[in-house]
C-alpha cells in the first residue's frame, strides 16, 4: 500500500511540473501602472504615462497628473505598455505537436464544413498558449483548416480554465479556401515547392455558387424548420455580422474570390494570405476589403521579385490606405514571433512603429469587429495589456514584465522558461534569461 501511494504520489509531482500555472484570478482591487510609456494602439503614444483599471475595465489614461483614488500602485518608469496583441488566422489550443494525430484538432473530413465550430476545440491546457503570452499575445483567433469551407474561428483569451472562460468572441467568421488556378505541391526529395493546374477548380467553384445560392436563401427565411445547420452557420454573411475570410495569394485569385463574395451578398468578405497583394492594391482599395497577411519571414511568391518584398509588403498596402494585420495564417509553431514581423516591416518599409504597432492590435480588432473592448488602451475598453522592459517589436527589448487580461494578473511561467531554468542550473550557468 505505502508503494501504490508512493507512485501516486510521484506521478502527481511530475505531473505538476508539467501543468501550466492556473489561470488569474478576477481583479479584486483597482490597478494603476505609472511612469510608462503609453503605446495606445491608434499612433498615439504618452510619455510618462498613467493608466489606471478596475474590476477588468480601464477607468483612466493620461499623463503623470492622473489620479489614482487609492488604487494598487505599480510603478513602471522606463517601461513600456502596449494592448495586448492579438493574432489572427491561428490553431494556437487547436493542435500541440504536429507529429502526434491525437493533439491535432482543427480539421474536419470533408470539403464543406460551414457548421464547424472550432471554438469548442480550443484547448486552455495547451503548453504553447503560455509561451506566446510572454511575447505580448494576449488573444487569438483559433481558426479551423482543411477542405473548401473549414467552419467557423472564434476569437480567444490566453487565459482560462476552459474555451467557456477564454472565448472574446464567439464564431466570428468562416473561412473559405479559395479554390485557385495553380496548386501548390512540396517535393520532399528537393525540399522545393512546384506549382500544377488546379485540375478540380472548377468543380469546386460550382459547388461554392450552389452551397452560398442556397445560403442565401436560406437566410431570407425568419423561422426555417427543420434547421439545416449548414447554412444556418452561414446567415450571419449576409447580415454583416460574421466575416467571410478568404484564403488567396495570387493576385487573379484575390480579384476573383472578392468579385464571388460580393455576388453572393457576402458583406465583409477578408483576404488572408495574400502574398501577391502588391499587384492589386487598387483593386482592394476600391472594394474596401481587409487584408490578413500571411508570414513575412519567407522567400518572395516569384523568383524575378524584389528578395525584400515579403518585408516591405505591410507598408506598401498601409500607404494605400487599406486595413492591414498580420499573422503566420496557421503556422502556429511560429505565433509567439508575431511582433517580430512588425518589427522587420517597421525596418524594411519604412512604416513607423506605431502604425506597425496597430497592425498587430486596433487594425486587427476592427477585422473582427471587437474594436469595442480590446485594440487600444482606452477608457471603457477591457484591462488587457502588457507591460515590456523595451520595444515589444525588437525581440531584443521584449521583456514582458506584467500582462492583465480583462484586469487579471496573469502568471508568466512557460515550459520555455522552466527547461531554461532546469539546463541552466544543471550545468551551472548564469542566469542570463529575459
Amino acid at each position: 500500500m505505502k508503494k501504490i501511494t508512493l507512485a501516486i504520489s510521484l506521478l502527481a509531482s511530475l505531473n505538476g511540473f508539467a501543468q501550466n500555472p492556473a489561470p488569474a484570478g478576477p481583479q479584486t482591487r483597482a490597478v494603476a501602472l505609472t511612469g510608462a510609456t503609453l503605446h495606445i494602439g491608434n499612433g498615439q503614444v504618452i510619455t510618462n504615462g498613467t493608466i489606471v483599471f478596475d474590476k477588468g475595465v480601464i477607468t483612466a489614461v493620461g499623463n503623470g497628473d492622473t489620479p489614482i483614488n487609492g488604487a494598487e500602485r505599480i510603478d513602471a518608469t522606463g517601461k513600456h505598455i502596449y494592448p495586448g496583441l492579438i493574432s489572427p488566422a491561428a490553431t494556437v489550443g487547436l493542435q500541440e505537436f504536429a507529429s502526434v494525430r491525437a493533439t491535432l484538432d482543427f480539421r474536419e473530413t470533408g470539403s464543406l464544413n460551414p457548421n464547424v465550430r472550432s471554438l469548442i476545440a480550443y484547448n486552455t491546457d495547451s503548453e504553447v498558449i503560455p509561451t506566446i503570452r510572454n511575447n505580448g499575445l494576449l488573444m487569438t483567433q483559433a481558426v479551423p483548416d482543411g477542405g473548401v469551407m473549414a467552419g467557423s474561428s472564434s476569437v480567444m483569451q490566453t487565459d482560462g480554465w476552459n474555451w467557456e472562460d477564454a472565448v472574446l468572441k464567439a464564431d466570428d467568421g468562416l473561412w473559405l479556401q479559395w479554390p485557385g488556378y495553380f496548386a501548390r505541391s512540396f517535393d520532399f526529395e528537393t525540399f522545393g515547392v512546384s506549382l500544377k493546374k488546379n485540375e478540380q477548380r472548377q468543380d469546386a467553384i460550382n459547388a461554392l455558387k450552389a452551397t452560398f445560392s442556397d445560403a442565401r436563401a436560406y437566410a431570407d427565411l425568419k423561422n426555417p424548420a427543420p434547421k439545416n445547420l449548414k447554412l444556418e452557420a452561414m446567415r450571419g454573411l449576409f447580415d454583416g455580422s460574421r466575416c467571410l475570410y478568404i484564403r488567396a495569394n495570387y493576385g487573379k485569385d484575390i480579384i476573383e474570390a472578392v468579385r464571388f463574395a460580393k455576388q453572393m451578398g457576402v458583406k465583409k468578405p477578408v483576404i488572408v494570405g495574400a502574398d501577391d497583394a502588391a499587384r492589386v492594391v487598387d483593386f482592394l482599395k476600391e472594394n474596401n476589403v481587409p487584408v490578413i497577411l500571411g508570414p513575412m519571414h519567407r522567400l518572395p511568391t516569384l523568383e524575378d521579385e524584389d528578395v525584400y518584398l515579403p518585408y516591405k509588403l505591410p507598408g506598401i498596402l498601409q500607404k494605400a490606405g487599406l486595413l492591414v494585420s498580420l499573422s503566420y495564417d496557421g503556422e502556429w509553431w511560429r505565433t509567439r514571433n508575431l511582433p517580430f514581423q512588425a518589427g522587420t516591416a517597421v525596418g524594411f518599409s519604412g512604416l513607423d512603429k506605431e502604425e506597425a504597432l496597430k497592425m498587430l492590435t486596433s487594425n486587427t480588432a476592427r477585422i473582427m469587429g471587437i474594436d469595442n473592448v480590446v485594440g487600444t488602451l482606452e477608457k471603457g475598453k477591457h484591462a488587457t495589456l502588457v507591460v515590456s522592459k523595451g520595444d515589444l517589436l525588437d525581440m531584443r527589448t521584449n521583456v514582458i514584465e506584467h500582462a492583465f487580461i480583462q484586469g487579471r494578473h496573469i502568471n508568466l511561467d512557460d515550459k520555455h522558461k522552466r527547461l531554461y531554468h532546469m539546463y541552466r542550473e544543471k550545468y551551472g550557468q548564469p542566469d542570463i534569461g529575459k
